[in-house]
């Protein structure tokens, strides 16, 4: 047997009690000894969860510097650093490290998932040792100890049911089940089932609602349920985002046209007869002009506005770059329970007196009203005597009570009974009301066997009554006559039949049914549950969210695929899928089981995991293997959920999606995003939010980048045109507008709001390059405009400001310096600072048409991002700085402007502007025709 066990994982509600006892060497009356509990918990160790070894600091600001893009900007560095740029290096070496500071702060938050398991599972229990019963610290269970439970406790381990009277036991957020499921210590399977039908186990930190049992330890610590799942956590590895990909991607070409130009520059240079020494220098420049130093301090910190936005909208993003990813979503797999539902059974419709009352209102709040097909409402005046006496009923007979906290009403006992509760508080009927005007004399608890439970008791008129709840087909078997508005009439055999088809129709919904009856009896005994009169019966669920539908939609607008993934019953799930639009009214086949999961090959789920739409009764390993078969099929999936079950498939996923208020601390620690309000909602603005900021990234890497492929083009060209020794730019002049002037405008840039057609726009590729064909054409087009303007006016300046000719006494000094080899002539500085202030202009005018890529800047509002008029200024401002501050001059090589320089600039500037206004025009005129129809 043990071998059996240990080869089907652990299937202990597949043996016998009898066996499980001897198996385990234990005595179910007197339990284990101190011997046996002190050996094994020395050869299995404590019932607990070890912790994960948390990440060092070191590691942490190491993680930040390996990024291909930061990897350059170092090399760059060092080169400067060595060539006397001491400057140039030192302020490369600080972007560097001030982006890593706002990785490591943004992200600062450790994995904290399997620390919540382990306080999860930390109580006390009790138990039967040597005889006795004593109650001791959980940690301290061993298998084969005797564990007693009632109402109230939490389960210590896993456990297999020796005895159970009336048990229920709340495992929502272990299995997805909605509601609490009935216990049976005499239940037995030979077929493999999944968790939530397992009716004679008990399973690690799930409470009981109802009732008491003894059961044996068969599990303790890691060997649990609970123990299986923080297993899994710790074995899934994070995966790069993909802007992670893109970035990384981004950089490698960086580098790779780096090294390319560098060597070509320099031996283009030794051709043309040039000095070494100048050539090395002249491809340092050009090194630090391919490279856009300020992108990675720029793309954290747009991700970190975009994490404080999110925020505002009730979704707090744990990981910096999940801000990102969330835009990228294709798929997004929803637990059903508390996501999708509102985790709050209801009263949806009653049926009394040949009438179907329906019923509105959310969770267990007693406020909603109560009405006829014909909308008529009900109220406590006009209630008729047969829905009185059912109210009563439903109120008394009942163990759960509404508890307010916060303005918001919990229910503290069954669900199902709180729901009744909430019905009666819908038409004025309260608990303490009616306890004060009615005797209770006696009760008859629940139990499997009857499905029925009783109360009796004595109302106001003195009458001495037994109420009756339970099984409508049971209930109904039981009784003899009907209450109407008229009076007690036989219940005919026709009548019968119509109750049933009644019920079978709510059923048919996926509502959990309750049928309630009374009779007038003085003795309080099992006899009271015979030729009793019908009253009624009451429909349940846990219902739709209200806003999940119309945020469903949005997705399908989107181009995004909803999948809901519950451990509940398949009706249930597929009653509320149709009720959300997730699927129609004869689509069986976009529903799937746990059983027939379990019994799919990787391949066979892989080719029908793309049109599957709801999956039913599933266990946590099965939603990790969804989220697998997605992710094999290029799906950037979101994966959304509360419970325990939950957390290894929101680590699994691109994106984990975990609710705030019902989320279990173990699902928030897995996941990567909480929302603080638990609506489904949240999670579309979310994603919209996501590819706003995709696009903005998009908008300022492609500013950045044309300046840069700008910036080399005018060194190159001239190189190539002049001759070595004619650079229109010096190297510091590069590491300011790299850094200085376009990191204002590209955080600007990064603030863009979403476009008109943000959310109507299909989800990108996983494989998707942010350097694409659209962007690269922008890039050589705007690039171009870049060298012919910054050109233009390099040569203007060398007509106004003429090169300065070396004479051979000054080449003579130079040459004693074995660190300096002049050429005969170079640009003057008024020359050099015409093309540096003509790129700034045109770069500041040109932020502006990068606003949108496919739309003019001058329909969007050409001034509506304040954010970008303040940018611009102050760069303008730093650049005028630059030019008419005497000490700063001879660092920059820069000489105060004219009048007439100025009209130059700015006529010059207008070029690149004009060319990405009209690239836009020409390139996405058929995405304009479709914005415009849309």
């Amino acid at each position: 047997m043990e071998d059996k066990i240990k080869k089907e994982e652990m299937r202990y509600y597949q043996a016998e009690r009898s066996e499980l006892l001897q198996l385990l060497d234990t005595d179910a009356k007197n339990g284990l000894t101190l011997e046996q509990v002190n050996s094994r918990l020395q050869a299995e160790g404590e019932n607990s969860l070890k912790e994960a070894p948390q990440e060092p600091f070191w590691r942490k600001i190491l993680a930040q510097f390996e990024d291909f893009t930061v990897i350059i900007l170092i090399v760059a560095s060092l080169i400067s650093g060595f060539t006397g740029d001491l400057l140039e290096s030192l302020i490369i070496i600080a972007i560097v490290v001030v982006n890593a500071v706002l990785g490591v702060l943004q992200e600062g938050k450790a994995e904290k998932a399997v620390m919540a398991l382990k306080k999860l599972t930390s109580q006390s229990a009790k138990v039967v040792r040597d005889g006795k019963l004593q109650q001791i610290d959980a940690a301290k269970l061993v298998r084969g100890d005797i564990v007693r439970l009632e109402a109230g406790d939490i389960v210590p381990a896993d456990l297999r049911l020796l005895s159970a009277s009336n048990l229920k036991v709340e495992e929502a957020a272990l299995t997805g089940e909605s509601v609490p499921v009935d216990k049976n210590a005499d239940f037995i399977s030979q077929e493999p089932l999944q968790l939530g039908d397992r009716k004679n186990m008990l399973f690690s930190t799930t409470a009981v609602t109802y009732g008491q049992a003894e059961a044996l330890v068969v599990a303790t610590g890691e060997n649990t349920q609970i123990g299986f799942i923080a297993n899994k956590l710790a074995d899934i590895s994070e995966q790069m985002t993909p802007l992670q990909v893109g970035i990384n991607q981004l950089g490698k070409v960086l580098g790779i046209a780096c090294i390319a130009i560098t060597i070509i520059t320099f031996l283009v240079g030794l051709i043309q007869g040039g000095e070494p020494f100048n050539l090395f220098m002249t491809a340092v420049s050009l090194a630090v002009a391919a490279i856009p130093e300020g992108l990675p301090a720029v793309v954290t910190i747009v991700l970190a506005l975009g994490m404080n936005r999110m925020a505002k909208k009730n979704a707090i993003v744990k990981r910096l770059l999940a801000v990102e990813t969330l835009g990228s979503v294709n798929v997004i797999c929803s637990d059903k329970t508390g996501t999708l539902t509102q985790n709050a059974m209801t009263v949806t419709q009653v049926y009394v007196g040949e009438e179907l009352y329906s019923v509105t209102g959310n969770g267990y709040t007693p406020s909603g009203e109560v009405k006829t097909a014909d909308n008529t409402v009900l109220t406590a005046e006009n209630l008729s005597s047969p829905f009185r006496r059912l109210l009563e009923i439903a109120t008394l007979c009942n163990e759960a009570a509404l508890d307010l906290q916060a303005g918001i009403y919990k229910v503290i006992g069954d669900p199902t009974e709180g729901a009744l509760l909430t019905l009666s508080g819908k038409l004025g009927y309260s608990k303490s009301s009616l306890e004060n005007e009615i005797d209770i004399t006696g009760k008859l608890p629940f139990d499997s066997g009857r499905k029925m439970m009783s109360i009796f008791c004595r109302d106001s008129e003195n009458n001495s009554l037994s109420l009756t709840k339970g099984a409508p087909d049971i209930v109904l078997q039981h009784c003899t006559a009907e209450l109407t508005a008229t009076g007690v009439r036989e219940l005919t055999p026709a009548r019968r039949a119509e109750i049933l088809q009644k019920n079978s129709y709510l059923a048919k919904q996926a509502l959990r049914v309750l049928a309630y009856a009374y009779k007038e009896t003085e003795t309080v005994d099992f006899a009271a549950e015979d030729k009793m009169i019908f009253v009624g019966l009451t429909g349940m669920i846990d219902p739709a969210r209200k806003e999940a539908k119309e945020a469903i939609e949005v997705c399908k607008e989107a181009g995004i695929k909803v999948k809901m993934i519950t451990g509940d019953y398949k009706d249930t799930a597929v009653a509320i899928a149709r009720d959300l639009g997730l699927v129609g009214e004869n689509e069986d086949e976009a529903v799937l089981t746990g059983t027939e999961l379990s019994n799919m090959s990787d391949e066979e789920l892989a080719a029908k995991v793309g049109t599957t739409a709801v999956y039913a009764r599933v266990s946590p390993e099965h939603k990790v293997k969804i989220v697998e078969a997605l992710r094999k099929q290029d799906a950037i999936c979101a994966m959304t959920g509360d419970g325990v079950n939950d957390a290894p498939a929101l680590k699994q996923a691109d994106i984990g999606v975990a609710m705030g208020i019902t989320g279990t601390e173990v699902a928030k620690g897995a996941a990567g995003m909480i929302l603080t309000d638990d609506n489904f909602a949240t999670i579309v603005a979310a994603v919209e939010e996501g590819r706003i900021i995709y696009a903005n990234i998009r908008k300022f890497v492609g500013f950045l980048l044309s300046c840069n492929i700008g910036e080399i083009l005018v060194i190159f060209l001239s190189l190539m045109i002049l001759g070595p020794e004619m650079i229109p730019l010096e190297p510091i002049q590069l590491l300011w507008l790299n850094l200085v002037t376009d990191s204002f405008p590209a955080l600007a840039l990064g603030q863009e709001k979403g476009e008109r057609d943000i959310m109507l726009a299909p989800p990108r590729a996983r494989k998707a390059k942010i350097l694409d064909k659209e962007m690269a054409w922008s890039i050589v087009v705007q690039a171009s405009a870049i060298f012919i303007c910054v050109f233009a006016a390099f040569t203007y300046g060398r007509y106004i400001y003429p090169d300065f000719i070396l004479t051979d006494g000054v080449k003579q000094i130079a040459k004693e310096f074995d660190w300096l080899a002049l050429p005969g002539h170079m640009p003057a500085s008024g020359a050099r600072t015409m093309a540096f202030t003509t790129l700034i202009c045109a770069e500041l005018l040109r932020a502006f048409s990068c606003r949108s890529e496919h739309f003019s800047v001058f329909s969007i509002g050409l001034f509506s991002n304040k954010v970008m008029v303040r940018s611009t200024l102050l760069s303008f401002l730093l650049l005028l700085v630059v030019l008419y501050v005497p000490f700063l001059r001879p660092i920059f090589d820069t000489v105060s402007l004219t009048v007439q320089d100025w009209i130059v600039v700015i006529v010059l500037s207008l070029v690149p502007f004009a060319a990405g206004e009209i690239f836009k025009l020409l390139y996405h005129r058929s995405t304009r025709k479709l914005s415009s129809r849309r």
